[in-house]
Parts: structure tokens; sequence; C-alpha cells
């Protein structure tokens, strides 16, 4: 086993059956895909991937079926340079999903296979997420194991950050992925929580609705850390949430104030992946910190608000490089090709 990687990400590493399809079929409707073709996704190897090829120190905790699906999954994995000493190998079907994508890059996704469904973590686990910086969760990662990071994170004296993607919606999670009453404690829990559309609106009602939790949650974390954190501490701007509306752009909640983000325009390829490239992005900038090991990423002397909006900026112009070409993780640029993106439209 290798030393634990400074970020540890735990979800499915799967195989995406992609269909270029001539548009999203409606109930008992029909469309017809005139090329069928197949690429590496699920939505822990895609943030490992990003991060990976952002440069940074990225490893994978996940399971895949000793079929010919993980074979391709680990293969490929291989050939990055994400950490998967921590991806087991089990009988159950391989996790995979079927990727129906529009012309304008729009999708709609179904997942099968049991691999993932089955992870449980093992001592290896756990000493990977407690000696991390940053740990990821998504909702599709089964409860058991987002309790149990939950427990490692809140036993260890000097824990990981911790990032939590609800991903999807309830009724798609639940028997599958991470419960409502997780989901809970990880909203109160997270330093940062991020949510989708679909996802927000399932697990909260409404936009309104996830507006008023989030920031109930993130005061009433405020509040019980208040006297505890040093200075330093505080000043990280901790915990942080972002609700993702697509091309409409973001809502940030931060340091008791929301704010609205504006999406990067491009010419849209595959979205696939797209909010996954987002949340690497974050993760990059807020919660990995720079090279001298400073958590939030903000910058020498930088005000807190600039960095958190450069923070979104950075992220929103990752997830709309990855949209201009094909598959979850056909488009992840390089720290460099985000620089050039963003400096091009200064």
């Amino acid at each position: 086993m290798t030393e634990p990687p400074s970020i540890v990400a735990v979800g499915a590493a799967a195989i995406d059956e992609w269909y270029a399809v001539s548009n999203l079929p409606e109930p008992d409707g029909g469309a017809f895909a005139s090329e069928v073709t197949s690429a590496f996704g699920g939505v822990g190897a895609n943030v490992a991937v990003a991060l990976d090829r952002l440069g940074r120190d990225a490893g994978l905790v996940s399971r895949v079926g000793d079929d010919e699906y993980g074979r391709r999954a680990r293969e490929y994995l291989a050939e990055t340079g994400v950490d998967a000493s921590r991806v087991r190998v089990g009988d159950d079907p391989s996790t995979r999903s079927v990727v129906l994508s529009a012309p304008d890059g729009e999708r709609a996704i179904v997942t099968t296979g049991e691999s993932f469904r089955e992870l449980r973590l093992g001592s290896v686990d756990r000493e990977a997420i407690a000696a991390a910086e940053v740990v990821f969760v998504t909702g599709y990662t089964p409860d058991a194991v987002s309790r149990d990071v939950l427990d490692v994170v809140e036993a260890t004296g000097d824990p990981p950050a911790l990032v939590f993607d609800l991903s999807g919606p309830v009724e798609e999670l639940v028997g599958r992925g991470t419960e409502p009453g997780t989901v809970h404690r990880l909203l109160h829990a997270a330093d940062l929580f991020v949510a989708g559309d679909v996802a927000a609106a399932a697990y909260f009602g409404d936009e309104a609705a996830a507006v008023e939790r989030i920031a109930a949650a993130q005061e009433a974390r405020v509040d019980a850390a208040d006297g505890l954190r040093g200075a330093a501490d505080a000043a990280d701007g901790w915990p942080r949430a972002v609700l993702t509306h697509g091309a409409d752009g973001m809502t940030v909640f931060a340091d008791g104030d929301v704010r609205t983000f504006d999406a990067f325009d491009v010419d849209v390829v595959d979205a696939t992946g797209a909010g996954d490239a987002f949340v690497a992005g974050l993760i990059d900038r807020w919660v990995a910190g720079d090279d001298d090991g400073d958590r939030g990423g903000h910058g020498a002397g930088a005000p807190e608000s600039e960095g958190l909006a450069d923070g979104v900026r950075f992220a929103a112009a990752v997830a709309a490089i990855n949209c201009t070409d094909r598959f979850a993780q056909g488009g992840l640029p390089t720290r460099e090709e985000v620089e050039r993106f963003l400096a091009a439209r200064e």
C-alpha cells in the first residue's frame, strides 16, 4: 500500500456507455443514437482525475467488479496519476452507466451494477482518510461508508477538511447511496457542501428552502465552534456551500453571506461530468490550500471576498472547459489550461 495521498475521494470508478442521441426522449418517446461508444467515469473517479490533472496528489477509495468493466476501469486509472491502490475488486458486477447525450450537451444517466454499492471501508481506507488533508464524499457513496467517513473525521485529532456533493436526488439514493439522515449530518459537518438543482430540490424541497436550511446549518456550526477556534482557523472562512444551476451559474454560501455567480458561456459538446469538474476546482482553490499548506487557497494577503470569487471563477472554468469535449473526463484541463482560459476572459 502506498503512502496516503493528500486528497482522498470516496466514490465510484465506472465505465460510461455513451449514446449520442438525437434528443432526450420524453416519457413514451424515443430517440436515435448516431454513435455509441464508452469512456471512463464515476463521480469519485471524475473528481480524483480532475484534481490529478490540476497537479494535486489525489487518491481514490472505490470498488469494481471482477469483470471486463472493472478491468477497463483499473487500466484507465493506471494511466493517470491517481493513487488507485485502495480500489478493491469484488465479485459483484461493476458499476456502469448509460449516458444519453443530446446535441445541446444535456444528458440523462442510468446506472447499474452492484460493485460500488457493496463498498465498505477497511482499516487502510480509514487510515488514509484520517491522514489526508481533504476527503471528498459523493451522495452516491453507500450510507454505511458515508457514516464511517464521518466517524473517522470526527474522531481524528487534526481532521481532514470534509467535502460532500449530494450528487443525486433522494429517491435515487435511497437503498443505494447516502440516506437523508446521514446527509443531514454531512450538511452540518462538511467544510464544503455542494448540491445541484435536481438533488437540492429533492432533498430540501425547493431553492428557497435550500437557501434557508443551508444558511441555518452554517450558522449553527459557527455558533457551536465559537470560542473553540483560534483566529487563524476562523479566518479560513469555513464552512461553505454551493448550489449549482448548470449554465445559470451558482449560489454560494460563505461567511454568513449568500452570493450568486455566473457560469462561463462556452460551446457545450457534452455536460457529463461538469458538476464533478466544478467540485474538483473548488477543492483545489478553496480546500486543498496553496503550496505553503494554507487551507483556503486565497493567496497571500488576498481579501476573503476576493479569494471566494477567484475560487468560484476557477472552478467554473474547470467545468466549462470540460464541457467543450466529450465524456465525463474528456476535457478535464490542466492548471495551465485553466489559467489561459481565465486570462482570455479578463
